[in-house]
């Protein structure tokens, strides 16, 4: 049995992805803790989850996507997780995200520990969300990006969230950026077990649904514009609940369309596990398209919301022209819809609305790739 220390930058509140491969791990005999960036101070400090232990650290309020305070803010939680795992040290330290590589590069140097990166997303392009087209943001993605590509020379073992589906895959992932830059990975996909049956809907009137961090006001704006496009009686009701730096602008977007044009919405803020099953079962079609200009969606972040909106039956409409609609219309759980076609988004939405779709692959195929892949670190 080892004792593994994972490190994550939210509140692991929970983390769908984080708390999955801690499972696994215990499930494997291993004794896990999550040390968790409570940002807003909204969770408790300690909470056992399906045996793996959560630390939640409460350093003063941290914003998500800033840029000096989230800084200073991060850096004392590492400092903090170095402090206190020097002090009783773990076999095994495991780095969720780049923000987290420190203090795995820093146990191995001075004590001689390996590390797991799992590399969730392109962490680096992240910066670029508020602004895409500032060169200071720009200056400093760079400098991410270059300072995580020294940093992960040091890990024993490298997981990520995407890759090409095979040799016929028209779209690379973030395995094959990694491999473009010379290292090899491991893809372990964000899917959800399947444990239960899917039900027809039959929601009066339809609905679209958001559900999970809400960082950015665009998509929703093209939502709104394409809902407004169809037939007054026709239209949808909106389900957004979760969290995230531009939730209030969003929140307010939706306000003033009721007012404005009658628009039915329902506007929440974050949810657990147990609320998520209450959530999906008020939606007919999940929305879950992005900026490309992000970065990351052209390069292969696979929304988990697809996944999970899937497993219970329930299509999504996701960006075109990259991995993820490849994946949706492979499997047959979703529509890609290019970024600038309202029309074809409007259409898409009316396609969807009646359809149930069913997840054929869940995370049982991804628990047995991630426990081969650790064989050698564990």
């Amino acid at each position: 049995m080892a004792r593994i220390a994972m490190v994550v930058t939210n509140a692991c509140s929970p983390d769908p992805r984080v708390i999955r491969h801690a499972k696994w791990l215990v499930q494997e005999g291993h004794e896990v803790t999550v040390h968790a960036f409570d940002r807003q101070i909204q969770f408790q400090k300690s909470e056992l989850i399906d045996g793996v232990r959560i630390m939640r650290y409460h350093l003063g309020k941290t914003p998500y996507g800033g840029l000096i305070n989230t800084a200073l803010g991060l850096r004392n939680f590492v400092r903090q997780v170095q402090r206190g795992l020097a002090n009783e040290p773990p076999e095994i330290v495991y780095c969720h995200d780049a923000d987290t590589l420190e203090i795995g590069c820093r146990m191995k140097k001075n004590h001689k520990i390996p590390f797991v990166f799992d590399m969730h997303d392109l962490h680096h392009t992240w910066i670029l969300m508020p602004a895409p087209n500032s060169l200071l943001r720009r200056i400093i993605s760079k400098r991410l990006e270059k300072r995580m590509l020294h940093r992960i020379k040091s890990a024993k073992c490298i997981i990520t969230s995407s890759g090409r589906l095979d040799e016929n895959g028209v779209h690379s992932g973030f395995r094959e950026y990694l491999a473009e830059k010379g290292h090899l990975s491991t893809v372990i996909e964000n899917r959800p077990v399947i444990e239960h049956a899917v039900t027809e809907k039959a929601n009066t009137p339809w609905c679209i649904g958001y559900l999970g961090r809400v960082r950015e006001v665009e998509p929703f704006e093209k939502l709104l514009q394409s809902v407004l496009s169809m037939e007054v009686e026709s239209r949808p009701c909106i389900r957004i609940a979760g969290d995230g730096i531009a939730s209030e602008r969003v929140r307010r977007l939706f306000e003033n369309a009721q007012q404005e044009h009658g628009i039915q919405c329902q506007i929440s803020g974050q949810f657990d596990s147990k609320r998520f099953t209450e959530l999906i079962q008020e939606i007919d079609v999940m929305f879950a398209m992005y900026r490309p200009e992000r970065g990351n969606i052209m390069q292969g972040a696979i929304p988990v919301k697809m996944f999970d909106a899937a497993a219970w039956g329930v299509p999504s409409v996701v960006n075109s022209n990259c991995l993820m609609s490849e994946i949706a219309e492979k499997e047959n759980i979703g529509t890609g819809v290019g970024w600038s076609d309202t029309v074809g988004l409007t259409q898409a939405l009316i396609d969807l609305k009646s359809k149930s779709v069913q997840l054929n692959t869940g995370s049982e195929r991804e628990r047995l790739k991630f426990v081969e892949a650790l064989t050698a670190v564990l």
